[in-house]
């Protein structure tokens, strides 16, 4: 049996969310991300924990408290509430946040340890040449570290891709609006019509493979161009 045409708004509304919380991960996480790898607070163990978060809480907590802050009346929700007249909770907007807070750690840690792994000489070497931080930052570092933004961006989207416990708590099962692939394959377990759940988990096992084969073909096509 093939995918029905409520499976394939599913595709079409992961693939949105993954893609729109990739961008925006890269938006904040890499100055945040420079910022962790470059400061010498001594507090910085904190916000180090608190990104890091999402790799041990359980899903379902973190979904728990945010469908707390979207209600109407939540910290979040009621300012949303009154700027736009629509609810954050079971919304795109609210699941976009959601996928934001908890694929945070797989686009920041990447970034971080690629920037600290940086040879900061060669950026006071472009400064003596003229070139300010936004020149150093787009022709030093981005060039150097563009195996840690290749890992952050596929770690980010296909984490967002595969999750089921937040999005579930604070989106809930709304065809169009908020199911997305997982909890469409959830909902063809429930009812159990296994031959369209083998379409959709079959095509997730595959879509993790190959993206993670390309991932690590990428990542070691510099090192042994070094080494010949």
């Amino acid at each position: 049996m093939l995918p029905t045409e409520q499976d394939w708004a599913a595709l079409w509304l992961t693939l949105q969310l993954a893609s729109l919380t990739t961008v925006i991960l890269l938006l904040l996480g890499t100055p945040f991300a420079w910022w962790l790898a470059n400061t010498r607070c001594r507090w910085k163990a904190v916000p180090e924990a608190l990104v890091a978060l999402p790799l041990i809480l359980p899903p379902t907590v973190l979904g728990f408290y945010l469908l707390l802050a979207f209600a109407p009346d939540g910290i979040l929700g009621a300012p949303w509430l009154w700027l736009t007249g629509s609810g954050l909770a079971f919304s795109f907007t609210g699941l976009l946040i959601g996928s934001i807070l908890y694929s945070l750690p797989f686009v920041v840690q990447p970034l971080q340890s690629g920037f600290e792994q940086l040879d900061h000489s060669l950026l006071r070497a472009a400064a003596t040449l003229g070139a300010g931080r936004w020149s150093q930052f787009r022709r030093v570092v981005v060039p150097l570290c563009r195996r840690s933004f290749l890992t952050a961006i596929t770690l980010g989207f296909a984490h967002t891709v595969g999750e089921f416990g937040v999005v579930l708590m604070i989106g809930g099962n709304i065809p169009g609006s908020t199911q997305v692939l997982s909890i469409a394959l959830y909902d063809h377990v429930e009812t159990l019509d296994y031959a369209r759940a083998h379409w959709l988990a079959g095509g997730l096992l595959l879509f993790s493979v190959l993206l993670l084969l390309l991932l690590y073909s990428l990542n070691r096509r510099p090192r042994t161009e070094a080494r010949s």
